[in-house]
């Protein structure tokens, strides 16, 4: 049962990327849609409608699926956010933003999760290590 006394979640994370600020986009692009894993390294490719409003789902065919979020801004190639429940099938509202900025030798990417809701505690301990594992194979896929 989710501690209802605690009802937010703010995460930041970052990583430095040895690459253009473009490719690093098309890898975060990538990371989130066919590139998408588990930290187990379980492929869990989703949809990414790359327009305000567009949707971040998960396509298991025959209809089926979920919604993780809504586009809420887009600019390439320096920051994607979205708003929705993400991996959280409870009542929670989330909002993600990541952000690529040029720095010397590449570009770093940063996220920022916040979540408001009744938060479960598996996802409350699992977002660090899984964001983690999620910045590091955008690192892979844009160095590579």
């Amino acid at each position: 049962m989710p501690d209802q006394q605690n009802l937010t979640l703010d995460l930041s994370q970052s990583i430095e990327i040895n690459a253009a600020i473009g490719d690093a986009y098309k890898a975060l692009v990538r990371r989130l849609t066919t590139e998408s894993s588990t930290p187990d390294n379980q492929a869990m490719p989703m949809v990414l409608e790359e327009w305000p409003g567009g949707r971040w789902f998960r396509d298991l065919g025959n209809g089926q699926g979920h919604l993780w979020g809504f586009v809420q801004v887009i600019k390439p190639p320096t920051i994607i956010e979205i708003q929705g429940p993400m991996f959280m099938s409870y009542p929670a509202a989330g909002h993600i933003q990541f952000r690529l900025t040029q720095i010397a030798g590449g570009v770093e990417l940063s996220l920022r999760h916040r979540v408001l809701g009744l938060i479960e505690e598996e996802h409350r301990q699992g977002v660090v290590p899984g964001w983690s594992h999620f910045l590091e194979e955008a690192k892979r896929l844009s160095e590579a």
